[in-house]
């Protein structure tokens, strides 16, 4: 079929309900539509210079926020450009609920699963490489039914000036600072810091007592990155594996998990050492579950690395004379299905931790030089 221009003759129309915010880059909205009686954040991008090259870094920002699909980061549905007036809409997931801060004041038992719940939203930005900038209690929210939210992604990070963007991470900040702000640098262990003064704060103002991650929560908020914890992925394995004492695996959980984990590190020869994990079992699960549909009449996977690629997220070297059997990967799923989530965690924990004993290997610097 040749490609045609589709065009909608008529234009989505939303009832303004009331005006949520304004910043620096524009102002957000409640808007209703009653079609499918559902509520959206409608966010307005009108700063105070409207030069080029800012929309240029706008729409860029959508593209980046509509490869974000995560429970607790705020979803992105649809935008709105209007290229001659350089300003447009992003119409997002509306949010009810309270901040973080105000959340556990009212519900401090909570704390240790909205911790979990923030470091998993913020290790899936963070594989996508993406910084949020601005973090504080109003831009994580948790909703009416204890699910933690990440509004607010950095659309600053890349609509606003060089300039003038090094004033805005200087100023009004609600703790101490890093020490990699003496050197205007602000990168994923930055963020660390940041979620773990936040954790800090909370507990000291609150008086929280169920806190359980109170060494972790130390090593986040060091204040030099050398010897702070570096990323979320890091927390994310910590975290995942800190309940292994008090889980109990089954001689043939345990072997149906050895099987799985040998014939996947098998495969692996090396991995760049800049290379990140991906950490969610339930996205792991499902990729899994779409390989053994392909391959499942098959003896062994054809190309393993499909299987890999389930865990690694980023450049890996393979061995072409390695394979995992499809009844390996079906027995490891029929087991990952039937777990509890706290066995998944293990399970991910675990295979991740294998992982990183493959060794590592640094890639060429490129560069505009030819040769």
């Amino acid at each position: 079929m040749a490609e045609r221009l589709v065009e909608f003759l008529r234009k989505k129309d939303f009832l303004l309900e009331e005006e949520l915010g304004q910043g620096a880059c524009g102002k957000t909205v409640l808007l209703f539509d009653s079609t499918i009686d559902e509520h959206f954040a409608c966010k307005k991008y009108s700063p105070l210079g409207h030069a080029p090259e800012l929309f240029e870094a706008f729409v860029r920002e959508i593209k980046l926020l509509h490869r974000i699909n995560h429970v607790n980061v705020v979803r992105v549905f649809n935008y709105y450009l209007f290229p001659e007036k350089t300003t447009g809409y992003i119409l997002m997931e509306y949010v009810q609920g309270m901040d973080i801060e105000e959340y556990l004041e009212i519900h401090p038992e909570e704390i240790n699963e909205v911790f979990f719940q923030v470091v998993a939203g913020f290790a899936h930005l963070e594989e996508n490489n993406i910084l949020h900038r601005d973090i504080r209690p109003a831009n994580i929210l948790v909703t009416d039914s204890g699910t933690v939210k990440i509004i607010d992604l950095g659309f600053g990070k890349h609509a606003v000036a060089d300039e003038d963007y090094e004033k805005s991470i200087s100023l009004n900040w609600w703790c101490e600072l890093p020490s990699e702000f003496k050197y205007s640098k602000y990168d994923f262990s930055t963020e660390v810091y940041f979620v773990g003064k936040l954790f800090e704060k909370i507990i000291l103002e609150t008086g929280i007592q169920q806190f359980k991650h109170d060494v972790l929560l130390g090593k986040m908020c060091l204040k030099s990155p050398q010897t702070r914890v570096s990323s979320f992925l890091d927390i994310t394995k910590i975290l995942l594996s800190s309940d292994f004492e008090s889980v109990d695996f089954g001689y043939d959980e345990l072997e149906t998990y050895r099987n799985f984990s040998n014939s996947l590190a098998s495969v692996v020869a090396n991995i760049e050492i800049d290379t990140k994990y991906y950490v969610d079992p339930i996205e792991i699960l499902s990729k899994l579950e779409q390989i053994y549909k392909k391959v499942m009449l098959e003896e062994n996977i054809p190309n393993p690395t499909i299987v890999v690629s389930c865990f690694v997220n980023g450049s890996y070297k393979y061995l072409k004379n390695k394979s995992i059997s499809v009844s390996t990967l079906k027995s490891f799923l029929n087991l990952f299905r039937a777990v509890s989530r706290e066995k998944k965690n293990i399970i991910v924990a675990n295979l991740l931790t294998r992982l990183d004993s493959v060794p590592r290997y640094q890639a060429p610097i490129e560069d505009d030089i030819p040769f």
